[in-house]
């Protein structure tokens, strides 16, 4: 008979689940008091990751400073355009098509850049997932369009990476900030001093918190 558990006591993951989410959600609740109040509302919800490196990126750049209405309008425009999503598709597409899905000229020099470094092989994605999580950021901030938080949304929606905290991420803080602080301000430093108590799992306390301020996952 196969065993149920894993030697961390914790039912294996299903095929969708990262395999560390169980085990993360009951070290945290042990060992935070606000996680412990947290977690329980969202059930079985969990992180899903999005297994194309290419569109991962692609999708992180049309998102960068818009609103999530009009991120979702022009990435649906550019799948219409593009409905495969290969580097060589988009860069057949040419500036001007992809443009008129609602980017600015600055974007669609960002994502055709992107897929001509993915094209030419200029990035290794064959690699990625044998790489420490600094090295991959260092690679990935060399492409244009390409920032600290770009990388580590990278690192959490497309690694699965387990201990990604994304200072930078607007959502992140404002999250400490009304579950740790009462809604007061929150600076970095203070932010990764609650965060310390969450090693290694703090992509699994920053996803708790991105879901106590919006409980629909994105």
């Amino acid at each position: 008979m196969a065993l149920s558990k894993d030697l961390t006591g914790v039912d294996p993951a299903p095929p969708d689940v990262p395999a560390y989410w169980a085990e993360a959600k009951a070290e945290l609740m042990r060992r935070d008091r606000i996680m412990n109040k947290l977690i329980p509302q969202f059930g079985d919800m969990h992180l899903r990751g999005h297994p194309d490196p290419f569109t991962t990126l692609a999708r992180s750049i049309v998102g960068q400073q818009v609103t999530v209405k009009a991120a979702e309008a022009a990435w649906t425009r550019l799948r219409e355009l593009c409905p495969k999503m290969t580097p060589a598709q988009v860069l057949k597409a040419g500036a001007e098509p992809v443009s008129a899905c609602g980017l600015s000229k600055r974007k669609t020099e960002y994502i055709l850049d992107l897929a001509g470094h993915f094209k030419d092989k200029r990035v290794h994605a064959d690699q990625w997932s044998e790489m420490a999580d600094e090295a991959v950021i260092a690679e990935l901030v060399q492409i244009r369009g390409i920032t600290r938080w770009t990388a580590e949304m990278f690192l959490i929606f497309n690694l699965l990476r387990p201990n990604v905290l994304p200072l930078d991420d607007p959502g992140l803080i404002q999250g400490i900030s009304q579950n740790y602080f009462s809604g007061e301000p929150v600076s970095r430093s203070d932010a990764r001093e609650v965060a310390a108590n969450w090693e290694p799992w703090r992509t699994v306390a920053t996803w708790y918190l991105w879901r106590s301020l919006d409980p629909i996952p994105v």
